[in-house]
């Protein structure tokens, strides 16, 4: 990892301090080309003080030395007698520069040369091989080369000791190819902490992968090959290519073969479990163990009664101004109601406790959904009467709505805390509570009315779900089998629409979103940004 603190410092706190990582097309590739030199030769290097000077090759070496304080897996070592020179394989085509290689790669051929070195072999250059061009491109460890491989381990040693993140780099090309850009959020982080003004379109704005619903009760998950097979009563009933699934979301009884699970769990990809009406019952998320830092750091900040009443506020307000917005444009609340709104957003923003916080968001809700009947359509307010929030069971049609639309949010945020790292189930506002993801209901509050309320009005409005779409029983109201799914699908369009970022300027994903106001948390708990940036549409 010498060759990531020559390209970038930060990239190398990440991905040794934080266990993170990310698959790309291009380390997709990479791992492509070490297929072969990845396995490791039965025999080892020879002695350097035999007399033996047959020309073996090793692949897959692993050297380490306690003087130079370096571990490395050479990916292939050529060597005849005490002469050794290390291999190392590189995806792409050599590039027109001087030396017909970057620096980093310089760097980290050389750290290798110096391992054979310490074990007590001659070896005074290295080879890059580029897969790409098919080229071998020879590496001299002159006395400046290996003065810079030093000095790179040097600051490796360094940002292990400090145990902190370098501050992304400022505006650079590096950044484009880095596959951790979506992790990083360099322009992000930068403009947010006021060392730049813009954000580059770095991150694609959607994920190309999307979410597999799937509730058959008695039916069935398996792998054939590279793909998902869905089976009810023993019979296929279609089949979903692993690589272009996000996430996996089981409504009822279901079971997942261990195969499957395995692969899944390779690529990162989670399994939400929930019962046949939507609640949540638990997450397979496949590498929790990375980002033990953030979550140290977010323990400690929800311990911190000042902390946590901050990062409390910051949500309640942004939640009751972006509901005050959805009134306004989407509704007929008067201007009384949306001027108490405003005025109680100012009270959240000021509270000086979680309690009085509480009280705010209290009455604030009662405002809201006392006027969000003037969302639904004239003509349709008969059949889909609302008047006031209920739950546990939902007593009508459109609180049916509701539950259901919070339960997928609260699911989707806990999958993201879960899979960036951080606790789910340890909030700011949202006290801890055995099975209860507080830190997902708190990045949930300012996106209630933006994503889950919206979708709500959305799909009466529009016609998507009809009163017959619901089963009504003296306990309470639940959505039909065939309603639940047109809903989904009204929810899962809502995740993929592409909004302006109202504080990074860029175009995502409201899915992408959530990952990115979450990351941006993560930042603010390791006390790499001053605030939260809230999510407050205009």
């Amino acid at each position: 990892m010498v060759n990531e603190v020559v390209y970038c410092p930060r990239l190398f706190a990440l991905e040794y301090l934080h266990g993170e990582w990310a698959d790309t097309a291009d380390t997709e590739d990479g791992r492509r080309v070490h297929r072969n030199v990845d396995k490791e030769s039965e025999a080892s290097l020879p002695d350097p003080e035999e007399d033996e000077e047959r020309p073996v090759v090793r692949r897959s070496v692993m050297l380490g030395d306690p003087d130079l304080g370096v571990i490395g897996r050479l990916d292939l070592v050529e060597a005849e007698g005490n002469r050794a020179v290390p291999v190392d394989y590189k995806r792409g085509r050599a590039p027109d520069i001087p030396h017909n290689a970057w620096p980093p790669e310089r760097v980290q051929v050389c750290c290798q040369g110096l391992l054979l070195r310490a074990h007590g072999y001659e070896c005074d250059h290295g080879v890059l091989y580029f897969a790409g061009s098919r080229r071998r491109v020879e590496v001299r460890f002159d006395d400046e080369l290996i003065e810079q491989t030093h000095a790179a381990i040097a600051e490796a040693r360094r940002i292990v000791e400090a145990g902190t993140l370098p501050p992304p780099l400022v505006d650079s090309p590096r950044c484009k190819g880095c596959s951790l850009v979506g992790i990083c959020l360099p322009d992000e982080h930068n403009l947010l902490a006021g060392r730049t003004e813009r954000v580059r379109p770095l991150v694609p704005p959607r994920d190309d992968a999307l979410p597999l619903y799937v509730r058959l009760q008695g039916g069935s998950l398996g792998k054939k090959g590279d793909e998902i097979v869905i089976r009810e009563r023993r019979e296929e009933i279609g089949r979903v290519r692993i690589e272009d699934t996000s996430r996996v979301a089981i409504l009822g009884n279901v079971s997942v073969t261990t195969p499957l699970l395995q692969t899944l769990a390779r690529r990162d990809i989670p399994v939400s479990f929930h019962t046949s009406g939507g609640w949540h019952v638990g997450t397979f998320v496949p590498n929790w163990g990375h980002n033990v830092q953030t979550r140290i750091a977010q323990h400690r900040a929800a311990a911190d009664p000042e902390r946590a009443l901050a990062l409390a506020r910051a949500f309640i307000e942004s939640k009751i101004r972006n509901g005050r917005v959805i009134l306004r444009r989407n509704g007929e609340p008067g201007a009384d109601r949306l001027q108490r709104l405003k005025e109680l957003a100012d009270e959240a923003r000021d509270a000086e406790s979680l309690d009085s916080l509480r009280g705010v968001e209290g009455v604030a809700a009662r405002v809201y959904f006392e006027a969000l009947p003037t969302m639904i359509r004239t003509e349709l307010r008969d059949r889909f009467e609302f008047s006031g929030r209920n739950r546990r069971p939902p007593k009508d049609p459109v609180n049916a709505l509701l539950s259901f639309a919070y339960a997928c949010l609260a699911r989707e945020l806990t999958v993201t805390c879960m899979s960036i790292g951080m606790d789910a189930y340890v909030g700011f506002l949202h006290q801890p509570r055995p099975g209860r993801a507080a830190l997902a209901l708190d990045l949930m509050e300012e996106l209630r009315p933006v994503v889950a309320d919206s979708v709500v009005i959305g799909a009466i409005n529009n016609g998507e779900v009809q009163p017959d779409d619901f089963i009504e029983r003296h306990t309470g109201v639940a959505l039909t089998d065939a309603g639940r799914r047109r809903f989904i699908q009204a929810f899962e369009r809502r995740m993929d629409t592409l909004a302006t970022h109202p504080v990074l300027g860029t175009r995502l994903s409201m899915r992408r979103i959530l990952e990115v106001q979450a990351r941006l948390l993560g930042k603010v708990v390791l006390g790499e940004l001053p605030t939260y940036p809230q999510y407050r549409i205009r």
